[in-house]
C-alpha cells in the first residue's frame, strides 16, 4: 500500500535510486565516453563537472524542491507557482512521452541484441546484419517499408514493462525495480568494465579515451557539448524530478539528494567510458585496424562496434553480450518509466482519474505511436524526432523554466524551502546560477542548434521530413500543452502571482 493516497517513497533509498534512474540512460554508455575521446580526453572532465554542477544540479534542486513544495506533478506544481505557466507544467511531460516513443524501441533493440548474444546472430559484418537484416532500413523517412517484427515484439515488451511497474504505484512499482535493476546495472557495468580493462591492447583504447588535451577546452564546441549532454544526460526539464519530488515525505534533504544524482550519474558515464573503450583498444589491436577506424559514436558504438568486439573475446563473449546489452536494457528502462510517471502524473494530478486507468492509457497509445518506429523507416523517423525535440524541445522547455522561476516566480523562495529541510545550506549563488547563468547557456545551445540547421539541413535530410517530423512535432506538442491547461482540475488548485 502506499504511504499517502496520490503515493509516496517508502524510503530515501527508494528516492535517490529512481532519481538516478532517470539521469543515467543509454546515452551515458554510447554518448559521454564517445565526446570525451573526441574532446580533448580527461580534459573534458573539466567542461563537463562544471556543466553539471552549474546547471545540471541547480535545476535538478530547482524541480524536486518545486514538486515538492506543491506536492504535485509539473503541470500541478507550476499552476500552484503562478497560472499564467500552466503550460510549461504540461510541456516537459509531454516532451518526455515523445521521447519515450521512440527512446522504448531503442531499448527492444537491446533486448533483441540480448538474445543474438548467445549464437552471435549478427555475424562478421556486424554492420550489414543491423542496418539490413534486423532494421530493414529503406530509402528515406517517407519509405515506411513493412514492420520489422523482432523489432515490434522487442518494444511490446518493453511497453508492457513500463506499464507493469508505473501501473504498481509509487513504492510497489518504480521504487521496487528501481532497488532491484539500478544496483545490477552498476554491477554488470563494473564487471565489463573490469573486463575490459584485463584485456590485451587496453590500455591502447583507455590512453585515447583519458590522455588529457587541455588545448580543446579552449574550443568553444566543447563547451557546449559538454553542456548540452550533461543537460539531457540528467533528464532535466522533463517533468521527471517534480514529479519524483512530489512523493517525497515533507522532511527530506533535497539538496544532498540533488548532488548524489549528478555524480552518480557522472561517475556511471565515466565507468561506462573506461569499459567501452578498453574494449576497443582490445579489438584495434586484435584486428590490426587503427583505433580511430574502431571509434564510433551513437547507435554505431551501441550495435555495430560493440558486437564487432563481442566476436573477438577470447573465452564465452555472450556474456559480455548480455552484460553490454543488459546495462542498455536496465538504463533505458529506469529512465523510460521515470517519463511514464512524468506525463501520468500529471494527468492524474489534475483530473483524479485513477492511476491503473491513467498509465494503461498512457502506455496503450504510446505503443502505438512506437509502431512506425518498428518499419523500415523507423531509424531517419527516430533521428529526426530526436534531434528536434531535444534541440528545441527540452532546451526550450528548460529556459522557460529557468526564466519562470529565475524572472517571475523567484528563486529565493524554493532555495528557502529546500535549505529549511536539507543538511546544508544554499547560498544567493544558487540564484544566480537560475537567473543568469542557466538561461545565458540555453539560449546558446539554442542558438548554436538553430544557425547549424540554417546552414545545412540536418543529416542532410529533405525538407519537408525535417519540417513535418521536426518543426511541426515540437510546435505540436507546444500547442497541445497549451490545450492542456483548459482540462478541468481535480477540486480546486490554489494559485498565485509572482511567488512559489
Amino acid at each position: 500500500m502506499e504511504s499517502e493516497a496520490r503515493g509516496q517513497w517508502g524510503s530515501r533509498i527508494g528516492f535517490v535510486l529512481a532519481a538516478i534512474g532517470s539521469a543515467v540512460g543509454l546515452g551515458n554508455i554510447w554518448r559521454f565516453p564517445y565526446l570525451t575521446y573526441k574532446n580533448g580526453g580527461g580534459a573534458f572532465l573539466i567542461p563537463y563537472l562544471i556543466a553539471v554542477l552549474t546547471v545540471g544540479i541547480p535545476l535538478i534542486m530547482l524541480e524536486v524542491s518545486l514538486g515538492h513544495k506543491s506536492q504535485g506533478s509539473a503541470p500541478v506544481a507550476f499552476s500552484k507557482a503562478d497560472k499564467r505557466f500552466s503550460w510549461l507544467g504540461w510541456w516537459q511531460p509531454l516532451n518526455s512521452l515523445v521521447i519515450l516513443v521512440y527512446y522504448s524501441v531503442i531499448i527492444g533493440w537491446a533486448l533483441n541484441y540480448i538474445v543474438f548474444s548467445f549464437t552471435q546472430a549478427w555475424g562478421s559484418d556486424t554492420n550489414s546484419f543491423f542496418y539490413k537484416s534486423f532494421l530493414g532500413i529503406t530509402s528515406g523517412p517517407f519509405d515506411i517499408g513493412g514492420i520489422r517484427w523482432p523489432i515490434l515484439i522487442a518494444m511490446t515488451v518493453i511497453w508492457f514493462l513500463n506499464w507493469f511497474i508505473v501501473y504498481s504505484g509509487v513504492q510497489s512499482g518504480i521504487e521496487r525495480a528501481n532497488k532491484i535493476m539500478m544496483p545490477l546495472l552498476f554491477l554488470m557495468m563494473l564487471v565489463l568494465m573490469i573486463r575490459g580493462v584485463t584485456l590485451p591492447g587496453a590500455a591502447v583504447g583507455l590512453e585515447q579515451y583519458l590522455h588529457p588535451d587541455f588545448s580543446k577546452i579552449l574550443n568553444a564546441q566543447v563547451w557546449i557539448d559538454a553542456f548540452g549532454q550533461a543537460f539531457f544526460s540528467l533528464s532535466v526539464a522533463m517533468g521527471v524530478y517534480c514529479a519524483y519530488g512530489s512523493y517525497l515525505p515533507r522532511k527530506s534533504d533535497i539538496t544532498n539528494n540533488a548532488f548524489i544524482t549528478g555524480f552518480a550519474d557522472t561517475g556511471f558515464a565515466f565507468l561506462s567510458g573506461l569499459a567501452v573503450f578498453s574494449i576497443l583498444g582490445f579489438m584495434s589491436t586484435q584486428s590490426g585496424v587503427p583505433f580511430t577506424e574502431v571509434v564510433t559514436q551513437s547507435i554505431g558504438l551501441a550495435f555495430v562496434a560493440f558486437p564487432q568486439g563481442i566476436g573477438m573475446m577470447p573465452v564465452v563473449p555472450w556474456l559480455f553480450g548480455l552484460l553490454f546489452f543488459g546495462c542498455l536494457l536496465f538504463g533505458g528502462l529506469t529512465s523510460s518509466i521515470s517519463m511514464v510517471e512524468s506525463f501520468s502524473a500529471g494527468i492524474i494530478d489534475k483530473t483524479g482519474y485513477n492511476r491503473k486507468a491513467v498509465v494503461t492509457w498512457t502506455c496503450f497509445l504510446g505503443w502505438l505511436v512506437s509502431m512506425v518506429f518498428a518499419t523500415g523507416a523507423g531509424l531517419y523517423i527516430l533521428d529526426i524526432v530526436d534531434h528536434f525535440i531535444n534541440a528545441y524541445g527540452v532546451v526550450l522547455a528548460g529556459l522557460a523554466e529557468a526564466v519562470a522561476i529565475g524572472w517571475f516566480l523567484g528563486p529565493e523562495k524554493l532555495r528557502q524551502h529546500f535549505n529549511a529541510i536539507s543538511d546544508f545550506r544554499i547560498g544567493p549563488w544558487w540564484d544566480f546560477l537560475i537567473k543568469y547563468w542557466a538561461p545565458l547557456i540555453m539560449i546558446v545551445m539554442g542558438l548554436v542548434n538553430f544557425v547549424a540547421e540554417i546552414q545545412k539541413p540536418y543529416e542532410g535530410y529533405p525538407f519537408l521530413a525535417l519540417f513535418l517530423l521536426g518543426w511541426l512535432v515540437v510546435a505540436l506538442v507546444l500547442v497541445v500543452a497549451f490545450l492542456l491547461t483548459k482540462m478541468k482540475p481535480k477540486g480546486s488548485v490554489t494559485t498565485s502571482k509572482g511567488g512559489v
